[in-house]
């Protein structure tokens, strides 16, 4: 019988460095006595965020249950990649009793609940919510927000802006999908900008939905899962910028992957390099893992903007090696430049 019972699918989504990974690797450690599998949906093509949550593997979420898609989002491969990687979590000798999905930061949630009415999984998957984390110091600030004075506040602080962003109504779309939305690093923003968030968000809501605010990930499994929310069926409560589009594109936003060949001087420097970049060349995202000099563990790091956060989180699995993704809007994105730019802002030359 319980292979005629729907698994519930949690839809993890949100802008760029909102927390997601954090948030997944909470749930793998307090997975209330449930057998997991996570699908992690990255833009470009290194898998550092796989590679960080197979680092949290157990018994409840075993590695082989950890999946990495790459290379576009989920919804503009579902033939090749989504399907597949669903029908094999389902055949596997003991199937998870939960999946968590997590998207790209830059990823439509909606077409992606399209999806889940594919013949191949539609009896056999539902999906449970959709959680959008958004970031609390960012939606305070104004950033990504419709209403005038936080394009004018935006567009103060950038003169080459003059209209909505693709950025914006990304966002706009990630949150009118959502089921449950958490106002992510409150620790950080502080309580006035908490409410301030909550209350943008609110203004832009198309229903009412829970809004909360947590710091590094943390919040009781039993509140974001087991929504029974089959919002599969409820897409037209769901509105977005995309509706009546078939299509989708991701134009807008490029990656590339920086190695660097000689191991960074400390942390420290890195850290500096990438504000750096940040500042000059409009950086969006960095995340990766970086060799230092005399330290034989590897280090996460990990990048919003100028915000840049850097931990020892393991032994080395693969060759030691200075790897970086960086994603920012396509228009900005010059390797050659970057490329330079951190080596010089690094080693000095």
């Amino acid at each position: 019988m319980n292979s005629l019972i729907k698994i519930p699918v949690t839809i993890i989504t949100g802008f760029l460095g909102a927390g997601k990974t954090t948030l997944v690797r909470h749930l793998i450690r307090n997975p209330q006595g449930k057998r997991l599998a996570i699908l992690v949906n990255e833009f470009g093509t290194a898998g550092i965020d796989g590679e960080i949550l197979k680092g949290c593997a157990d018994e409840n979420c075993p590695a082989e249950n950890i999946k990495e898609l790459a290379n576009g989002c989920l919804c503009c491969t579902v033939a090749d990649d989504f399907i597949p990687t669903i029908e094999a979590l389902l055949a596997a000798p003991r199937r998870p009793d939960h999946i968590l999905i997590e998207t790209s930061g830059l990823a439509l949630p909606k077409p992606l609940l399209r999806a889940f009415d594919w013949p191949a999984i539609r009896s056999k998957i539902t999906v449970d919510g959709v959680i959008t984390l958004a970031d609390a110091e960012a939606v305070a600030a104004g950033r990504f927000a419709p209403d005038e004075a936080a394009v004018e506040a935006q567009r103060r602080e950038d003169p080459n802006l003059d209209h909505e962003t693709p950025l914006a109504e990304l966002f706009e779309d990630q949150i009118c999908c959502a089921d449950i939305i958490l106002l992510t690093k409150a620790d950080l923003a502080g309580d006035a900008s908490n409410r301030a968030a909550k209350a943008i968000i609110q203004a832009q809501m198309p229903r009412e939905v829970p809004i909360l605010a947590i710091a590094e990930g943390v919040v009781d499994p039993r509140v974001i899962l087991g929504l029974n929310a089959t919002a599969e069926d409820d897409l037209a409560a769901r509105p977005s910028h995309h509706d009546g589009v078939d299509e989708h594109e991701h134009e807008d936003f490029a990656s590339v992957v920086l190695e660097l060949d000689n191991e960074i001087p400390s942390p420290d420097h890195l850290e500096k390099a990438i504000v750096r970049i940040a500042e000059k060349l409009h950086i969006l995202r960095v995340k990766g893992y970086a060799a230092v000099q005399s330290k034989p563990m590897r280090l996460l790091v990990q990048a919003v903007g100028k915000r840049v956060r850097t931990q020892y989180d393991g032994v080395w699995a693969t060759p030691r090696r200075t790897q970086l993704v960086v994603i920012a809007e396509h228009h900005h994105l010059d390797k050659d430049a970057l490329y330079m730019l951190l080596r010089e802002e690094i080693y000095g030359n």
